[in-house]
């Protein structure tokens, strides 16, 4: 299974939701790949020190005789690996524009290794440009993670006609594995306003598990470790734990 977690809107734990999903399959026995599409860098950063980064993803989708395991890096995690980023990656999009296979690049470099890991989690940057579309094309399902507040839905339109113009001509696998509110302060009425409004707007689509705001999924990246060994007896950590039986129940 590959995937994408997607919003464009910024600042709704994308990065969050992607390292820490992909460390908790892992836990969980499952071989995981995590690809970081985000020019930030910010999952890349979570497990490594970028100075020690020479190859990146970008390098990877430029350059067909750069071979996956040229770039593919280990974690501390067992059974937890990463295709890193590095701010190189802002230069795809321009690379990318005008080429009739464009939007084919991920998915044409990952097919070849996806055989070796039961998941694959693909981080994206807030935006729908190319980087994310290619994301979007190489995944079999998407997550669409919203923040429990009152902007919440801003530019889900935006969102979800894009995937369905990628299943349209691209990718007709694509299918939404889920909605999943995060940054949740159950303290907030507008918090819980939204999130019935999330739920009354997606049904069927959304995920049981609900990730509160917690600080200490804040601040593990800052220690270049997932919130499971930074700090596992948290609520954040257990949120995870349950997401993951819940993409492990589907399939």
């Amino acid at each position: 299974m590959i995937i994408t977690i997607a919003n464009q809107k910024g600042g709704v734990g994308k990065t969050t939701t992607a390292v820490n999903l992909a460390a908790a399959l892992a836990l969980s026995g499952k071989r995981t790949l995590l690809v970081d599409m985000d020019p930030q860098a910010n999952s890349t950063v979570s497990f490594l020190d970028t100075n020690g980064v020479e190859l990146s993803v970008f390098d990877y989708l430029e350059d067909v005789d750069i071979a996956f395991d040229d770039v593919v890096r280990s974690t501390k995690m067992e059974n937890l690996e990463l295709l890193p980023a590095s701010i190189a990656l802002a230069k795809l999009e321009a690379k990318m524009i005008g080429e009739i296979d464009g939007h084919f690049r991920l998915k044409d470099r990952i097919e070849g290794v996806s055989t070796r890991y039961d998941y694959i989690i693909i981080d994206t940057p807030p935006t729908l440009g190319l980087i994310t579309i290619n994301s979007l094309v190489a995944a079999s399902h998407l997550i669409i993670p919203i923040q429990a507040s009152y902007f919440a839905l801003e530019g889900t339109d935006d969102l979800l006609e894009t995937v369905e113009k990628v299943r349209s001509r691209s990718n007709p696998q694509l299918s939404i594995l889920g909605v999943l509110i995060t940054l949740f302060d159950r303290r907030i009425v507008i918090a819980r306003e939204s999130a019935a409004h999330i739920r009354n707007l997606f049904k069927d689509r959304m995920f049981k598990t609900v990730i509160s705001r917690n600080v200490r999924l804040e601040e593990s990246p800052a220690f270049k470790e997932s919130i499971f060994t930074h700090a596992p007896s948290s609520r954040g950590a257990g949120e995870y734990r349950n997401l993951a039986r819940e993409i492990m129940k589907h399939g």
